[in-house]
C-alpha cells in the first residue's frame, strides 16, 4: 500500500487551514491507566480515519504504554493513512522491523539518546525510508536536532524519562517552538486537552498537535477529534444589556 509521507500529510493539512491533528493510539498510560476500555483499536483508528485524521501514532511500547508492534501493523494494514511509530527506539534493528510492520514515521527521543546514536538513527531511518520525527523537551535538545536539518520536531509538553508522569503543559511549547529552525513543522505533544490547548499550541508556533488521552477518554472520540481538529474561539457577549 503505497503512503504520502508523514510531514507532507501534515503540511497539507496545515495548508488547507486546518490544524493537523495527529490521534495518539495507546492501550494505556502510567497516568491514566487504560485508555480503550474494551474497544478495537483498529476500529478506533478507522473511526478517526474517518472523521479525517490526516495521519496516526501508534504506540507500540508494551510494559508502561501496553502496546504491541503487532498493534502498528494491523492499524496500518487497515487503513490508508501514514503511520507513525512510538516507541523506545534504540536500534536499527527496531526500524528496520518498523518498515516491515508497516509504519511511514518512528519517534526518536532525543532525551533517551545519546546525541552520537540519535545522529546515527535518523541517517538510518531515512536509509530505510522512513521519516523521523526527534522528540525534544527542553532548549539543548532542540538545538541538537536543529543541527540534522529534519523536516520535522516534536515537542513533548511532558517529560517521557518520567513516563509523562509530571505536570506538563503547553508552555513546554510556547518556551521552544521559536528556536526550532525555520521551515521545519513544528508538532506539540503531549497535555492538549481540548480546543483552547490547539489553539494556544498553535499560537505559539507549532504546526500540528499530537493528541492521546483527550481523544481516548472522550465519550465520542471522532466527536472530540473533529472538536480539536477545527477549534473556534469563543465569541463573548459584551452586550452590557
Amino acid at each position: 500500500m503505497s503512503r504520502a509521507k508523514y510531514s507532507t500529510t501534515l503540511w497539507n493539512r496545515y495548508y488547507s487551514g486546518k490544524i493537523p491533528v495527529i490521534p495518539d493510539i495507546k492501550s494505556r498510560s502510567p497516568q491514566e491507566g487504560d485508555l480503550l476500555c474494551g474497544r478495537d483499536p483498529v476500529k478506533l483508528a478507522q473511526a478517526l480515519a474517518a472523521a479525517g485524521a490526516p495521519v496516526l501514532s501508534v504506540v507500540t511500547e508494551p510494559k508502561h504504554f501496553g502496546g504491541t508492534p503487532e498493534l502498528l501493523q494491523r492499524i496500518a494494514q487497515a487503513t490508508a493513512l501514514p503511520v507513525l511509530r512510538k516507541d523506545f527506539i534504540n536500534s536499527r534493528a527496531q526500524l528496520q522491523e518498523s518498515v516491515e510492520l508497516g509504519a511511514s514515521a518512528v519517534l526518536l527521543i532525543a532525551s533517551m539518546l545519546a546525541k552520537e546514536q540519535l545522529f546515527g538513527l535518523v541517517e538510518d531511518a531515512v536509509r530505510l525510508g522512513l521519516e523521523p520525527l526527534v522528540e525534544t523537551h527542553n532548549e539543548a535538545e532542540v538545538m541538537a536536532a536543529n543541527e540534522l536539518k529534519l523536516p520535522i520536531i516534536g515537542i513533548n509538553n511532558r517529560n517521557i524519562v518520567q513516563l509523562e508522569l509530571d505536570d506538563g503543559s503547553v508552555g513546554t511549547t510556547e518556551r521552544l517552538a521559536g528556536l526550532v529552525r525555520p521551515g521545519v513543522l513544528v508538532v506539540s505533544e503531549s497535555s492538549i486537552a481540548n480546543a483552547a490547548d490547539v489553539l494556544r499550541a498553535k499560537a505559539a508556533g507549532a504546526h500540528a498537535v499530537l493528541v492521546g488521552t483527550a481523544i481516548l477518554r472522550a465519550k465520542d472520540a471522532a466527536a472530540m477529534y473533529c472538536n480539536l481538529s477545527a477549534p473556534r474561539v469563543p465569541v463573548l457577549n459584551n452586550d452590557p444589556s
